[in-house]
């Protein structure tokens, strides 16, 4: 299920309330911070306790995923 565009425009990362880049509807990343917030059952879990950190390399292949998606 795809997050409705209004509500991703609103949703910002509870961590630095920046905004969060949607990654193929699994999960939202805030590459500021390298944090990756699930999405269950179509719902973002936006709580820090639940996010996890990126490393370097799955940083880089986020970016690509997001950017290829911005051009879909």
């Amino acid at each position: 299920m795809a997050l409705d565009p209004t509500l991703l425009s609103i949703l910002a990362c509870p961590q630095d309330k920046g905004p969060l880049l949607l990654i193929d509807d699994e999960l939202l990343y805030n590459p500021r911070l390298r944090r990756a917030y699930p999405i269950e059952d179509g719902i973002p879990v936006l709580l820090v306790d639940e996010a996890r950190d990126v490393s370097e390399d799955e940083h880089e292949s986020l970016l690509a995923r997001a950017e290829g998606s911005a051009g879909a």
